[in-house]
């Protein structure tokens, strides 16, 4: 006989009621309305609260098997005896709890039974039975025996799902006998829970120790298609109790609350999120499995999202913020009872707390919708935080790192200081922060290429005006990322090669002013005193000191910790935007807007000038003069060197000339010396020879002497 609550037999629908009862009659099953017996799940939330809640809602009673007669089981400790007459000659043991039952009823409904009675000895008086694997454990097997046996079984969305592994482990089929248990179960399941919302939730949730039964008879995937049939259903279409979200929470912040039950009502609407708090209960793997259905079906994704958020501030609580959650008991129903904060250290946790929260992260990011802001910005910096604890997959934090690339406009500095838990590094991951904004400017430099792309469509109810122009997301970054230089230019071990790299990821259009640079700079001069000339100087350059307000270049005209040229730099451009102010504010007052800036003089300069700033401009006007004087006296001692340079070298030429004459002349009279010496040589025996010789040979001689003369001459 099958007992059910008549308002569960009516919400079965008109297309499924024929079925139903012609499942039921096929088999010999009666059907009687009490309603008196457990309450049905369809029951409004008054009636639900004051009877009880439990999830009975039919009664399985088949014919009584002949040949043995009892009244039911007999509970004795941890054994159970069938009350009968007949003495037990079956006894199966099930994980410690013993059952003594009779070989005949089980043998005829099951074929695992079957087989191993048929296999055991048949001499022995009495056949024991180990089944220490079957689903569901000793609850499951004592229903399943109790069909056996023929007493009424109580069906409920508790125990359908091990009794139906359990009907599937011993081998209940048709085979055996028509209307046997896992035909009855799955006419169960198919036309009563499926069909339920809640009742769909408990048998996916009571399939977590049933594995891998649940998963081969489809257990699981069928609870997965109703929840989220049911899940993108419109809201305003819903009849059925759900839990709802808590009173305090508005979608999808990072609140937490006590549930209570809800259902619809004809003056209060079915809010969009309705469904959160049911699948939240779920275990990580089948929650997947009923967000991975959801999408297929075409839920928005911003809605996936907020339940994904949702889910992790159930099962992850360190991802909330302090002071934002609500009682205790809230955060650890349902969930893995594990607090993470974001100083947790990986070893405060055991091994196995460890596999679960990285199992939980590593899921909970494989499922994000694809879409830009489906998730906060500061749920992925937490996830992140927390994936870096307990080293996920790296492909899996190479794609977080790029999900919160593409929104990191909307981070907060307190999320973007994530520890590093590298020892003897810094103090915070810069390397990380330098990751995400390469992310964020290879996201920017996407969507400049293609403006005509709308990033989020009109179906997904996301207005694309209310996001920032990509100027406007450089500027905020920029910013935030001058606040987390400041914040981190405070620890000692920071080198000024990672500052600067840091600093200058950044391009230069992305800062209108210097303001924010100017205080990391000088935050790590304080923090660093050691640095050298060189070094100062280098840190410098990554600010633009014509991007400085007054304010800023006032402070650094008195800054010692800056080098002397940075401040030089400072004044100068800062003059030039005073004198402009000055200039267009006299326009201003003359309504002389279309005329050049009027050139000021110095006095009048002067005296627009805040006092502050006179004195670090009269302080550096004497640095300057003193370097002048330097430069003069440096420029006089040079030319004085170099004019005894220039006495020096006239004496070393003349000197050099001197002795080269001297040289000459000696050469030239050893010459004439010479010559003088053969001139008298050669006449003398000229002289000689003229008297042998005959006048004309005198004559001839005589001509031919001059010639021979100019021939030594040459």
């Amino acid at each position: 006989m099958y007992r059910a609550h008549p308002p569960t037999i009516l919400a079965l629908g008109e297309s499924l009621l024929p079925q139903f009862f012609e499942a039921l009659q096929t088999h010999n099953l009666a059907i009687s309305f009490d309603p008196f017996i457990i309450p049905s799940m369809w029951e409004s939330e008054g009636e639900a609260r004051g009877g009880g809640r439990e999830h009975g809602i039919g009664c399985l009673d088949p014919d009584r098997h002949d040949g043995v007669e009892s009244d039911g089981f007999e509970c004795r400790n941890e054994s159970r005896y069938a009350s009968s007459d007949i003495p037990s000659d079956l006894l199966v043991k099930v994980r410690g709890a013993s059952f003594h039952l009779h070989k005949y009823p089980l043998l005829s409904r099951s074929g695992r039974m079957n087989r191993i009675i048929c296999e055991s000895s048949r001499d022995s008086e009495l056949i024991e039975v180990e089944l220490n694997d079957i689903p569901g454990g000793p609850e499951s097997f004592e229903l399943a025996a109790k069909f056996c046996y023929g007493f009424a079984v109580d069906l409920t969305a508790s125990n359908i799902s091990g009794l139906r592994s359990a009907a599937e482990y011993l081998e209940m089929t048709e085979d055996l006998e028509e209307g046997n248990l896992i035909f009855k179960t799955e006419a169960f399941l198919s036309y009563v829970v499926l069909s339920s919302w809640r009742d769909s939730i408990v048998v996916l949730k009571s399939c977590e120790s049933l594995s891998p039964w649940a998963e081969n008879i489809q257990i699981v995937r069928r609870c997965s298609e109703s929840i989220a049939w049911k899940a993108c259903a419109n809201p305003r279409g819903i009849r059925w109790a759900y839990t709802g979200r808590p009173t305090r929470t508005c979608s999808p912040k990072w609140n937490s609350g006590d549930s209570k039950d809800s259902s619809p009502g004809k003056n209060q609407p079915v809010p969009p999120d309705w469904w959160f708090e049911d699948v939240s209960i779920l275990r990580i793997d089948h929650f997947v499995r009923v967000v991975t259905a959801i999408k297929v079906k075409g839920m928005r994704f911003d809605l996936i999202g907020a339940a994904i958020m949702h889910y992790a501030s159930k099962w992850l609580p360190g991802l909330a913020k302090e002071g934002a959650r609500g009682s205790d008991d809230a955060w650890n129903q349902g969930g893995l009872h594990l607090t993470v904060a974001g100083s947790a250290n990986k070893e405060d946790l055991s091994s196995s707390q460890i596999r679960e929260q990285r199992m939980v992260i590593e899921s909970l990011i494989s499922i994000i919708p694809p879409q830009k802001d489906s998730v906060s910005c500061c749920f992925l910096l937490r996830m992140l935080r927390l994936a870096n604890i307990l080293k996920v997959a790296p492909a899996l934090g190479t794609e977080l790192e790029k999900r919160v690339g593409m929104q990191l406009e909307q981070a907060t500095l307190q999320d973007l200081l994530i520890p590093s838990y590298n020892r003897g590094e810094t103090s915070y991951d810069v390397d990380l922060v330098h990751r995400l904004l390469e992310h964020f400017l290879v996201q920017e430099q996407t969507e400049a290429s293609s403006p005509g792309r709308e990033p989020y469509p009109e179906k997904c109810g996301y207005d694309a005006n209310s996001r920032p122009s990509v100027p406007i997301a450089k500027l905020r970054v920029a910013k935030l990322l001058d606040s987390y230089l400041t914040e981190v230019s405070r620890d000692r071990n920071l080198s000024l090669t990672k500052f600067q790299v840091l600093a200058e990821a950044l391009p230069d259009s992305a800062r209108t002013c210097d303001d924010g640079l100017y205080r990391a700079v000088d935050s790590y001069l304080k923090a660093h005193p050691t640095l050298t000339e060189h070094e100062r100087k280098r840190l410098c350059r990554v600010m633009d000191c014509q991007k400085l307000s007054i304010d800023a270049c006032t402070h650094a005209a008195q800054n010692e910790r800056l080098p002397l040229r940075v401040v030089v730099q400072v004044l100068f451009s800062e003059q030039l935007k005073i004198s402009n102010a000055i200039a267009n504010a006299s326009l201003k007052e003359a309504g002389e807007s279309h005329l050049q800036p009027m050139m000021c003089t110095r006095r009048q300069l002067l005296e627009g000038t805040p006092q502050s700033f006179q004195e670090g401009w009269a302080t550096a006007k004497k640095d300057i003069n003193t370097l002048k004087f330097e430069m003069e006296s440096m420029k006089a001692k040079y030319l004085e060197l170099q004019s005894d340079m220039d006495n020096l070298q006239r004496q070393f030429e003349k000197m050099a000339s001197t002795k080269s004459s001297k040289q000459s002349l000696s050469a030239w009279s050893a010459g004439w010396k010479k010559l003088s010496k053969l001139t008298k040589i050669t006449s003398a025996v000229a002289h000689d020879k003229g008297a042998q010789i005959p006048e004309t040979g005198v004559a001839e001689t005589t001509r031919k002497g001059p010639r021979r003369w100019r021939n030594s001459i040459s």
